[in-house]
């Protein structure tokens, strides 16, 4: 009989590849969405299938799933700052309540629960490359620590299941990744740069652009995530691309995969943004025998031309997403 895996987020970019990746592996998956930033145009094309099933629900409230599940991926969170400066308390929620939620059902059901984390756990990191054993550098009371303490939360949760109930969990920190189906406005470098370069507009870097970051491919991600959570490991491991760049030359990689003739322009850059992200993905080698494949050059190009298709109206939008009816006050 198939394997039956529950996703959460599965609307979402990274929640859609995994969706993906589980059907084409033989998988029946079970995909949950409250659909505050994930879009059905991300799964659509998985909805005909017999071994699929969506749910549109908040699992920061309740979570259901009846009969059998082999493995819950919890990927249910906003993921951009525009998103969870936005919507704070649904961030912090999902990942406090709706963890403790999906860790229960993983509990009832006997299955094994891998949670997506971060390398926002690591905060604007004092060690660089940031490896597993380093405990960061977060500012708890800023406005990313929203984000960032509902990480390390999650974590701290999920290793109590694990060690008080002998929950089998798998943590996953996740570095930036990219690829099709990002949304093309939700404040993350790569589509805002892209965004900018197709709308003809300035490219906009915040601070001196000496900042670096790591970009990770999402095929080489899923990758990763897979063969982590058939592993037998509990403790975090990073899943990213150590190839690092300052978003200086990061613009100017755009400029010239765009073939646009923009100008640069600085900006004053936002309170606790991280100034180095780089993985030490040692421990993602020898344990899951993992790299990533795929080097940036390709991968821009790839999700360049995803950005070209989307239409003129999409392209425009400067918001895509209005928490209005989502949040309470």
């Amino acid at each position: 009989m198939k394997k039956r895996v529950l996703i959460t987020g599965a609307a979402g970019f990274l929640g859609s590849h995994l969706c993906d990746r589980f059907i084409k592996e033989g998988y029946r998956v079970v995909a949950m969405d409250n659909l505050i930033t994930g879009d059905l145009k991300n799964i659509e094309h998985l909805f005909p299938l017999e071994q699929f099933e969506f749910y549109h629900t908040d699992v920061s409230n309740y979570v259901h799933v009846a009969g059998e599940l082999d493995y819950i991926l919890h990927f249910a969170s906003p993921a951009s700052p525009i998103d969870y400066l936005k919507i704070p308390i649904q961030t912090l929620k999902v990942g406090s309540l709706g963890t403790h939620n999906l860790l229960g059902l993983a509990k009832a059901k006997n299955a094994r629960i891998l949670i997506a984390s971060t390398s926002e756990i690591y905060g604007d990191p004092l060690v660089h490359p940031q490896s597993e054993d380093y405990y960061g550098n977060v500012n708890t009371i800023g406005p990313r620590g929203v984000y960032d303490e509902a990480k390390r939360f999650q974590e701290s949760i999920t290793m109590a299941y694990h060690r008080f109930h002998g929950l089998e969990t798998r943590i996953v920190r996740i570095f930036n990744t990219y690829g099709p189906r990002m949304r093309l406005n939700d404040g993350r470098v790569i589509p805002a740069f892209m965004g900018q370069a197709l709308r003809g507009e300035d490219i906009t870097v915040f601070g001196d652009g000496k900042q670096t970051r790591s970009f990770c491919y999402v095929d080489d991600q899923v990758e990763g995530i897979y063969r982590l959570l058939l592993s037998d490991y509990s403790d975090p491991v990073n899943i990213g691309n150590p190839h690092e760049i300052t978003i200086g030359d990061f613009a100017k990689e755009i400029i010239e995969l765009t073939g646009t003739d923009q100008k640069v322009v600085y900006k004053e850059l936002p309170q606790d943004d991280p100034l180095k992200r780089k993985p030490d993905i040692s421990l993602a080698k020898e344990l899951l025998n993992w790299e990533p494949r795929i080097n940036r050059e390709e991968g821009m190009r790839i999700t360049f031309e995803y950005f070209k298709t989307l239409s003129k109206e999409d392209l425009e939008k400067r918001e895509h997403k209005d928490f209005t009816k989502h949040i309470r006050r």
